[in-house]
């Protein structure tokens, strides 16, 4: 009876913080679909990212501006030490001009500037193109998290429902006679072992469910998020084809694009230089203004002034220039690879995990779940022993437990395979 009487004290203290913490927490009901619409809006680093996209825009109004004139005005010639202008020492006169030198850019630098710029906002959007793509694969890694974590946490509770069912048949029976009271201890002593794996099981929840917080861009305060959707997916109508597959990821994905932009901009970038090492004229008028003591007088004048490429000849950004086209192409061709690797590998990640929940469904749900029910039915009559329903709720603890585990492992390969392959590829 004392032990009886520890155990029941123990259980409800473990009971106690679980029951208050699942009272006090509130939490806002999101969908997969929803918690990532939601965390491309309100994602931190994403929205950061976004802010390049105006430096870009800002970038390419830069490059289309024209280099402004440049007006000079001065006075010289001025009588403020006092010497005096005369005839004598015919000094002077004063004068006054203003001058306007106009560059004249040539090689059309101006649009080759434009054509850069653009290239590199193209890059930018693809950049935060493929930052969109790899958070939606985080969000979604971290829901399916949230997902198999609530499996567990419901398989735990279901179990030790069980166990809570056996103690209950147990007491009635010692009261009777009927068994010995070690056998109360020993199903109670299970009991509580599977009360603790309900709160291991809520940890893991919380812990998932907090992992999820900083990806949507929820601030401290705001209420908790909570996933419902569910953890597997049916198998597509039609088998997905690793060719089709790497042919899309080849047209969609934004990193390619991203490479690509990239090559194009350092072409452009080269021809860019290349047309630097034109020379560039400067043209420019000037009026100017004489008041001498023989009289005052008006002039024009007009200048052309060419720089002499003697020794600057652009020659090392050329050099650069032509380096950066070569890093491109060869970073185009190496992601080129990674994508068809990736897609390669998440394809068969997914053929792997879908192949595994079906066997699991098709060959141990359904005699793990009657071995369970057998055992108990069998324990109940008085006909088995409580080792025996013991190792077959353990058997269906584990099976059920590789089961979650394998519909997680296939939501999450299908959301790799997805994103990887491009967007609603999948779908």
């Amino acid at each position: 009876m004392n032990a009886r009487r520890l155990s029941a004290c123990a259980a409800i203290v473990l009971a106690a913080p679980i029951a208050g913490a699942a009272a006090q927490t509130r939490f806002r009901v999101l969908s997969i679909d929803d918690a990532i619409a939601e965390a491309v809006t309100h994602n931190p680093a994403l929205l950061a990212q976004r802010g390049t996209l105006a430096v870009a825009d800002a970038a390419v109004i830069t490059a289309g501006l024209r280099p402004n004139p440049v007006l000079t005005g001065d006075v010289d010639s001025l009588d403020l030490v006092g010497t005096g202008f005369s005839e004598l020492n015919n000094a002077g006169p004063p004068q006054a001009a203003v001058r306007v030198d106009v560059p004249l850019e040539r090689g059309r630098k101006r649009s080759l500037r434009s054509e850069v710029a653009q290239y590199g906002k193209q890059l930018t959007q693809a950049q935060v193109s493929d930052a969109v793509r790899r958070l939606k694969l985080d969000v979604m890694l971290a829901c399916v998290d949230v997902l198999e974590a609530k499996a567990r946490l419901e398989l735990a509770r279901d179990n030790l429902q069980t166990l809570q069912k056996l103690v209950d048949l147990n007491d009635r029976r010692v009261a009777t006679g009927a068994i010995a009271p070690l056998e109360v201890t020993r199903s109670r002593v299970a009991m509580l072992q599977y009360r603790a794996s309900v709160r291991t099981a809520e940890l893991s929840l919380t812990q998932a469910r907090i992992k999820l917080l900083p990806l949507l861009g929820v601030r401290a305060g705001e209420a908790a998020i909570d996933i419902v959707d569910r953890l597997g997916l049916p198998s597509p109508a039609a088998a997905p084809v690793l060719s089709d597959l790497q042919a899309s990821a080849r047209a969609a994905r934004p990193d390619l694009r991203a490479s690509r932009s990239d090559q194009a901009r350092t072409q452009a970038d080269l021809r860019l230089q290349v047309a630097q090492a034109t020379v560039d004229y400067t043209v420019g008028a000037e009026f100017r203004r004489q008041q001498g003591i023989a009289g005052r007088g008006n002039m024009l004048g007009f200048f052309v002034s060419v720089p002499l490429p003697v020794f600057n000849r652009n020659q090392g950004e050329i050099a650069r220039a032509q380096a950066e086209t070569h890093r491109s192409e060869l970073a185009l061709t190496a992601t080129e690879g990674d994508v068809s690797a990736e897609v390669a590998s998440a394809f068969e990640a997914f053929q792997s995990s879908q192949q595994l929940v079906a066997e699991i469904e098709r060959d141990l749900l359904q005699p793990a779940n009657d071995a369970r029910a057998g055992t108990t039915y069998t324990y109940q009559a008085g006909a088995t022993s409580l080792l025996d329903v013991l190792d077959a709720q353990r058997a269906f603890n584990d099976t059920m437990d590789n089961y979650y585990a394998a519909q997680a492992a296939y939501r999450r390969a299908h959301a790799r395979l997805t994103l990887v392959a491009g967007d609603e590829v999948m779908r």
